[in-house]
């Protein structure tokens, strides 16, 4: 009688202790870094912009690279602006690119990569071996009731409910952790991924990472882990944007007719031609034909911009009325101005003492 408790206290200790490493074994597979590659904040260098008129990136979208004296072809990542290492792919659920892609695990709730397909294939293992432990366990004990006072299967099965509830559940459980773990065994023997072995399979391409079923057992489960490429304890630093190029078209085709700097540039070009133009006069009649179209070139300069600025009709005249009278003080002033230039010249006094007659 001792021995049987004795029995039954071992089995149960030796499933709970794969019980508890199959947790842990989850817990490390869904909490470790798969093999995320670190955005950048920029495209490559080597990008070179387009000036044309429908401006873009000009940039290989494909490159080749060595593998095992082989050339294999890696992709551009728009989402992470990098190119993809060899064996890498960019997970839709995540988004991210990870190394060595494997698959997004849903029931993991993690991408199954370079750095974490270890502790996955022993947890799926685990899990499969657990199935089968405690699987037996109860087909054993359902067998000791029927050497004991049970004879019967039926008897037996309705004296211990718990142990067909477990066989049922680990035998449903042991289709797909068994095969998964037999899927899996086969990927390692020919070291293959998920991804390329879904992918790739109707190619009938040669594998360029196959270096044989011992080499690539050691690959996965011999080879140090390589260090996470990301800080996940670090604070996050604000990175400096490059400035998207801005492409300008022909100067014809720039309107700066709205522009307010830009029309009283050329208004006060104008006006200064104007004036050179009085000042290379030497007849009065002259001047004042000049004046006159300084005055109306200001008047339409006026319309111009009261054109562009939403105020009302009443606003717009009173406006106008002070810009006439602003022209008429310029004109005085203009009358000073010639007169000074014209008493320079030995013939022009006449022409001077009757401006200074005009003012007063």
């Amino acid at each position: 009688m001792c021995g049987g408790v004795e029995a039954v206290a071992v089995a149960v200790a030796v499933a709970v202790a794969v019980a508890v490493m199959v947790l842990v074994l989850l817990m490390l597979t869904s909490a470790q870094d798969p093999g995320i590659i670190p955005r950048a904040s920029h495209p490559p260098e080597e990008f070179s912009y387009d000036n044309s008129a429908t401006p873009g990136l000009h940039f290989p979208r494909v490159k080749e690279v060595m593998v095992n004296g082989m050339l294999v072809k890696v992709k551009y990542c728009d989402t992470c602006m990098i190119y993809r290492p060899p064996r890498c792919s960019h997970c839709s659920i995540c988004n991210n690119c990870v190394e060595r892609f494997d698959h997004h695990c849903p029931w993991v709730g993690q991408c199954i990569g370079l750095r974490n397909y270890r502790c996955f294939f022993l947890f799926v293992l685990s899990s499969a071996l657990l199935c089968i432990y405690v699987f037996a366990m109860c087909a054993l004990y359902i067998k000791f009731l029927m050497d004991g006072d049970y004879p019967t299967v039926w008897k037996a099965l309705k004296h211990s409910p718990a142990s067909v509830v477990l066989m049922i559940y680990c035998f449903v459980s042991l289709w797909f952790v068994g095969g998964l773990t037999g899927f899996h065994l086969y990927l390692i023997g020919t070291n293959q991924t998920t991804y390329e072995n879904f992918r790739y399979r109707s190619d009938n391409r040669r594998n360029v990472y196959n270096q044989g079923i011992l080499s690539n057992f050691k690959e996965v489960f011999c080879t140090k882990v390589k260090p996470s490429r990301n800080k996940f304890r670090a604070f996050v630093q604000e990175e400096s944007q490059r400035p998207t190029p801005m492409m300008r078209g022909p100067p014809e085709a720039e309107d700066d007719s709205g522009s307010y700097p830009r029309s009283k540039v050329e208004d006060d070009l104008e006006i200064g031609g104007d004036l050179m133009k009085i000042s290379q006069r030497r007849n009065l009649d002259d001047i004042g034909i000049l004046e006159e179209d300084m005055a109306r070139k200001s008047d339409s300069g006026i319309r111009a911009f009261d054109a562009q600025l939403p105020v009302s009709r009443t606003d717009a005249s009173i406006r106008r009325t002070e810009a006439r009278n602003s022209s008429r003080g310029r004109r005085s002033s203009s009358w000073e101005i010639s007169s000074e230039l014209l008493s320079k010249e030995p013939s022009s006094g006449s022409v001077g003492l009757n401006a200074e007659k005009n003012e007063s």
